[in-house]
């Protein structure tokens, strides 16, 4: 397996930029999208429906960045009240809000003949319904403030491609990017851009602790580099998407994977 990359330095592209995080607790994308963030420049609310991981990562992020830059949330994106709650945060702690990254989704293995309504549900209330009260919160407050701004999705490249047991975790994906294109050409008309990113496998701890070695080793294998992405990477790409460097894409689903087929 090949070596990642060395780790990026912060060039100030979102220096001034309030950003707005959800499930940033821990050491998966979200977590290190809101480490990148701090080091770009931004301010960032964090979120997450684990109040003690959410705790402990507020504590690390504002001891090393500043308690005045990084403010935390619980939020459980399948409760609007609470989606509600997480944005009138943002906007009072900051005074704006510039970036959304709708990171929360939850997923699962199971075959369709034994795949229950619950579970079914379950992770489409989470991975898809929860980006949607997300989007559409975001989008009801960069209209108002009329000022443009930016969400970015976190979509996967099995909503591209098919997978066993893992029908419905992709079509909540695929909803997603299609979600962000639509969403994309109506939040054009006040100044928005929407895209999302698409990662096949971005190994951290919590992943490791519910999927199986051998279907860590079988995924890795087909990866170009023959290796699995860093979360950080990932992150890099939703940098890129936050950034002006990125002026003039939307609707866009950036795969972040040589497995997007």
């Amino acid at each position: 397996m090949g070596a990642p990359p060395d780790y990026l330095p912060g060039h100030g592209l979102l220096t001034g930029r309030t950003a707005v995080v959800t499930a940033a607790a821990g050491a998966g994308i979200g977590g290190a999208t809101a480490r990148r963030f701090l080091e770009e420049g931004a301010r960032v609310v964090i979120s997450d429906a684990h109040a003690r991981r959410l705790k402990e990562s507020a504590h690390t992020l504002a001891e090393e960045f500043g308690a005045d830059r990084v403010t935390a949330l619980t939020c459980d994106v399948t409760d609007e009240d609470q989606v509600q709650a997480l944005f009138a945060h943002a906007e009072a702690a900051h005074g704006r809000l510039d970036i959304v990254v709708n990171n929360a989704g939850l997923g699962g293995t199971a075959e369709l003949t034994e795949m229950t309504d619950d579970q079914w549900t379950k992770i489409l209330d989470v991975t898809l319904n929860g980006t949607f009260r997300c989007t559409r919160a975001a989008l009801r407050s960069l209209k108002a403030a009329g000022t443009g701004g930016v969400i970015v999705n976190n979509a996967s490249v099995v909503g591209w491609r098919a997978q066993r047991s893992q029908a419905h975790y992709a079509a909540a994906k695929a909803g997603v990017m299609a979600l962000t294109r639509c969403a994309a050409l109506e939040a054009a008309d006040y100044g928005v851009r929407v895209n999302a990113v698409a990662p096949s496998l971005a190994l951290h701890p919590h992943l490791a602790k519910v999927t199986s070695a051998e279907l860590l080793a079988e995924l890795t294998e087909k990866e170009a580099f023959g290796r699995y992405a860093e979360p950080w990477e990932i992150a890099n790409v939703i940098v890129f998407l936050a950034s002006g460097y990125s002026s003039y894409m939307t609707g866009e689903v950036v795969a972040v994977s040589s497995q997007h087929a």
